[in-house]
């Protein structure tokens, strides 16, 4: 056998290792332009889809004539509602507004300290920012007459006009200023309040009972979705913190066992 031959079987022989290459450091979320677009993606089309639902019920629905969509299961009926999510707290407005404005830096703060891998949080916190946005619009901007009566009911409406004296208004739906009526002043009170528009029922029932008896929108939609993934994802980092620290625990301990 000539040296070149040897040569040349002997290195086909041989398997050369080479060192992996560990992966680079994640870039952080606020300098990453792929984790702004999973955050402002679903905010930005969340918001939209929002508040173009909200001016469709105000202008095609009404409060007492519920527009049925699935049987038994889903309506369309328009309520304004002066509280906060799925209708509860009403007449707490400015402190929502508070609220929903340390919620947003929060949202933010949150993915500025995340990185460019934390994929599914960036997703959840657009969904919860585009639902916080939603509310916050309507909270802000959109204000109802409302006219407190006797019997305790309380009819969100529209001021079309003041009589004489000052002591009656003329009143209509809200929005579109339909099915005009009148209240006297000195029998009611009456004034302007931050109201969220709400449209969707959950007409479900079980033993008699409504599964979900409040109206929501879209708004409290996206910020349900978005605190339960923000949720999967705190319990999926603690469950893999968890993992790592039973790891080393397990490395420490083979270690001292060989030493």
């Amino acid at each position: 056998m000539s040296d070149q031959s040897f040569i040349s079987g002997s290195l086909h022989d041989m398997h050369f290792h080479v060192p992996e290459q560990p992966a680079p450091p994640p870039v952080p979320a606020g300098r990453s332009r792929a984790s702004h677009l999973r955050l402002w993606l679903p905010a930005i089309g969340g918001l939209a889809l929002d508040l173009w639902s909200k001016d469709w019920a105000v202008t095609h629905l009404s409060t007492d004539h519920p527009r049925m969509v699935i049987e038994n299961v889903l309506n369309l009926r328009l309520s304004l509602n002066p509280g906060a999510l799925f209708g509860l707290g009403a007449g707490l407005a400015p402190i929502f507004v508070g609220a929903s404005v340390l919620a947003l830096l929060f949202v933010l703060y949150l993915f500025w300290q995340s990185t460019s891998r934390n994929y599914s949080l960036h997703i959840a916190l657009g969904l919860v920012l585009g639902g916080a946005i939603g509310n916050l619009y309507d909270r802000t901007v959109e204000k109802a007459y409302v006219v407190q009566r006797p019997d305790g009911f309380r009819d969100v409406c529209e001021l079309l006009g003041v009589g004489r004296h000052q002591q009656e208004v003329e009143v209509g739906d809200f929005g579109t200023g339909r099915n005009r009526r009148m209240y006297n002043l000195n029998e009611v009170r009456a004034g302007y309040m931050p109201v969220v528009r709400d449209f969707l029922s959950i007409e479900m029932q079980i033993a008699g009972y409504r599964v979900w008896p409040w109206i929501f929108n879209v708004a409290d939609i996206l910020l349900v979705a978005g605190v339960s993934l923000l949720m999967l994802n705190f319990w999926s980092d603690h469950r893999a913190e968890r993992a790592a620290a039973a790891r080393a625990a397990a490395g420490e301990g083979a270690t001292r066992t060989t030493g």
